[in-house]
C-alpha cells in the first residue's frame, strides 16, 4: 500500500472544497459543481475518500467509498454534500450549524485482503491506528476507518465493533468472512 505525499496546498483546496460543497448545497440541493483542470494532477487522481463533519466533537455525517472510481477533488465535493445533506443517520446540516462544523478529509489506498486461518490470526496481523478495515461476509458489509482506532484501541475491539456494525454478532465467525485492509491519509 503506497500512501500519495499531499502538499499543504491541495490539503487546504480539498477542506476548502468540501466547505464550499455543503455551502453550495444549502442553497442549490446539489454537490459544488468542480472544473478539474483547475487543479493539481494529484488532485485529478482517481482515488477513494471519506468526509466526515464533526459538530461540538460529536459525528454530524461522514460518507465515501471505497473504491476509487472518480478525481479526488470532485470524489471529496460530492461526499462532503452527501456526508451534510444525506447522511441517513442525521438530520441535514443547516445553516446555523455550517460555521460550527469541523471537517475531516480521509483518501484511502487500494484495500488488500488479509490472509488469516483464524480468528486470533486475523487480531495478531492487525496494525492499531494504522490499518482501516472492510469486513465482508454474503450480505454483511462493513468498514471501519483508522481513525476509529481513537475509541475502539484494542484489536478485538475494534473486530467486535465492525463485526456488530456488519450486523453480526460479537461470537460470529462465519466460514465465508473476508477482512481486507487498506491506510489513509488524513486531516
Amino acid at each position: 500500500m503506497s500512501l500519495i505525499n499531499y502538499s499543504s496546498e491541495d490539503k487546504n483546496i480539498l477542506l476548502n472544497i468540501a466547505k464550499q460543497s455543503i455551502e453550495y448545497g444549502l442553497k442549490n440541493q446539489q454537490a459544488l459543481p468542480i472544473s478539474l483542470e483547475k487543479y493539481s494532477a494529484a488532485l485529478q487522481t482517481k482515488s477513494a475518500s471519506f468526509v466526515t463533519l464533526n459538530l461540538n466533537n460529536q459525528l454530524r455525517g461522514c460518507i465515501g467509498t471505497l473504491d476509487a472510481h472518480q478525481p479526488l477533488i470532485k470524489d471529496v465535493s460530492e461526499h462532503a454534500y452527501a456526508a451534510a445533506f444525506e447522511d441517513p443517520r442525521f438530520e441535514r446540516v443547516t445553516e446555523s450549524e455550517m460555521n460550527k462544523l469541523s471537517i475531516h478529509i480521509s483518501i484511502l489506498t487500494p484495500a488488500v485482503p488479509i490472509k488469516f486461518n483464524s480468528e486470533n490470526n486475523l487480531l495478531s496481523q492487525l496494525q492499531p491506528n494504522i490499518d482501516g478495515l472492510i469486513l465482508k461476509s454474503g450480505f454483511h458489509k462493513a468498514t471501519f476507518l483508522p481513525s476509529v482506532w481513537e475509541q475502539l484501541a484494542s484489536p478485538e475491539n475494534f473486530l467486535n465493533h465492525l463485526k456488530i456494525k456488519a450486523g453480526l454478532s460479537i461470537n460470529d465467525w462465519p466460514d465465508d468472512i473476508e477482512i481486507f485492509r487498506y491506510e489513509t491519509v488524513s486531516f
